[in-house]
């Protein structure tokens, strides 16, 4: 018998790249909410353990591992840790995120693309490829990835920020190709989307400030919403699509 009383993330294990970021705590919350256990990485050890204490939450319902995600092999033994505690893996979001730009395409430095490729492709990579057969085996699993509008509308001032963003949607969706293609052939279910914004605002960054501030950015509580929306059963048949969540719905 089902309990009428469970989250529509009921023992369901989400794991959360880039948790101590900017997005990441109300990510957490969300699907905390929902009933996920949530597994935490970063890079910052003493930031994920103010996360995990901020989180308030049973030691059986939160993971922390500090994971370097420029790490292939390290990505990996973080799903294979989650997946020895915790049986499977039924979500991932990969919130790893970071900018630089602000400079016409002709003088912004290179230096900006080597930086930005590895931020936001590389990590996306790995985080892909390590976690893909044990989202395909949970039978639910889901692959979130938080984007932006400039993936698809760049700016001339954005050029290598809005390249980086659209090979990761693109890595992302050819992942879904493959989910796809695992389901139809029976060897298990999964989906992967990407969430599309312009900017995100924290409620840090609200606080203090005007109904007008931040009009147009993208609140991170709605954020966290749809990322849990994507994670459950009610997107099972949403596969490779990309989610806008953007236009300034605060008036």
């Amino acid at each position: 018998m089902s309990d009428a009383n469970a989250g529509p993330l009921e023992g369901r294990v989400i794991a959360i790249a880039g948790a101590t970021g900017g997005l990441g705590p109300s990510v957490a919350r969300a699907c905390a909410a929902a009933g996920a256990t949530i597994a935490l990485a970063d890079r910052d050890a003493g930031k994920l353990d103010e996360l995990v204490a901020d989180l308030e939450l049973p030691q059986y319902r939160v993971d922390s591992h500090v994971v370097d995600l420029l790490d292939e092999e390290a990505t990996r033994a973080w799903c294979a840790a989650l997946v020895a505690r915790f049986g499977s893996v039924s979500g991932v979001a990969h919130l790893v995120g970071g900018w630089r730009g602000g400079e016409p395409l002709e003088t912004a430095p290179l230096e900006d693309w080597a930086f930005l490729h590895d931020l936001l492709v590389r990590t996306v990579q790995h985080t892909s490829r390590a976690f893909s057969a044990s989202l395909l085996a949970s039978g639910h699993g889901r692959f979130v990835l938080v984007s932006s509008k400039q993936a698809q509308a760049p700016t001339h001032t954005n050029a290598a920020y809005a390249a980086a963003k659209a090979a990761a949607e693109a890595w992302t969706l050819a992942l879904a190709d493959g989910f796809a293609t695992a389901t139809a052939e029976g060897s298990g279910k999964a989906t992967a989307n990407v969430v599309v914004v312009d900017a995100i605002a924290t409620p840090a960054m609200r606080e203090g400030k005007g109904e007008d501030a931040f009009r147009t950015f993208t609140d991170a509580e709605d954020l966290a919403s749809a990322i849990c929306g994507v994670c459950g059963d009610g997107a099972s048949a949403m596969n490779g699509q990309r989610v806008q969540l953007h236009g300034g719905s605060r008036r």
